[in-house]
């Protein structure tokens, strides 16, 4: 069995065909996927999947790109990660790409997530963009070693790679380590320890080989694996093994089907 240990079901692309979707995640032996919160507005839809399908968790938080929508704080998001399917917070962290300047309203809000994380018992779901020094001292600095979480969609060198693992984090691998250009990912998931392993869609976006360019989904995650099995010269099996036994190491509060 195979985690989606992040997408976005509630986005347009897949929300419009979810049966279908659930059908071929069931197909391609991916038994759980994870949807992820990036707004308070559309959370009550990202909570509404996850209670309706034994297969789906959901997340709560405000992604760094969203700008002009509800602000979190730490008592609200406490009391949205409380509800049983939801198994961590995020998703949060800081883009420097998109939001060039004035970042310190980012790191705030990253703020107020690690410490709703850490009140909540529930670990953190981290993105980072042109900004991987800043997440991992903001994450150093508010101890959130001590709930953990996920640095998603991982695209940073090994050294920032060690410095996250060093936090006890994971590494989250997508799609991007199927392409042909993806050296620097190829690597880091080549080195990253097997025990601190995950892989994830990020659907709707960023399509593995051979998708690539078309509309990502949760069954497409077996392509990463795959890819990252052939990396490291293991069976696929053991791919699935280790990166669904970390799933639910990390996202204590999921249950195996």
């Amino acid at each position: 069995m195979l985690v989606d240990s992040h997408c976005h079901l509630d986005f347009p692309d897949l929300a419009n065909c979810l049966p279908e979707v659930l059908q071929r995640m069931q197909d391609n032996q991916v038994g759980l996927a994870v949807c992820i919160g990036v707004n308070l507005e559309d959370f009550p839809k990202v909570l509404a999947l996850a209670e309706s399908q034994p297969r789906l968790y959901a997340t709560v938080g405000v992604h760094p790109e969203y700008t002009d929508v509800e602000e979190p704080d730490e008592d609200r998001l406490v009391a949205l990660a409380s509800h049983p399917k939801v198994i961590a917070i995020g998703e949060t962290g800081l883009d420097y790409y998109w939001q060039k300047d004035q970042p310190e309203w980012q790191r705030e809000r990253f703020r107020t997530h690690i410490r709703a994380a850490r009140r909540a018992g529930k670990p953190l779901v981290v993105h980072t963009r042109d900004s991987a020094l800043d997440t991992l001292r903001v994450l150093k600095e508010e101890g959130a070693d001590t709930v953990g979480g996920v640095m998603h969609c991982f695209t940073e060198n090994w050294e920032i790679a060690s410095l996250a693992l060093d936090l006890g984090f994971y590494l989250s691998f997508s799609g991007i380590v199927t392409f042909k250009n993806a050296a620097i990912v190829k690597e880091v998931a080549s080195k990253c320890p097997l025990d601190r392993l995950l892989v994830e869609t990020d659907s709707p976006y960023l399509a593995p080989a051979p998708y690539r360019g078309k509309p990502n989904e949760p069954a497409y995650v077996r392509y990463v694996a795959e890819e990252i099995a052939r990396l490291r010269s293991l069976d696929i099996e053991a791919i699935h093994q280790a990166t669904t036994d970390n799933f639910f190491l990390l996202f204590t509060h999921a249950k195996r089907p």
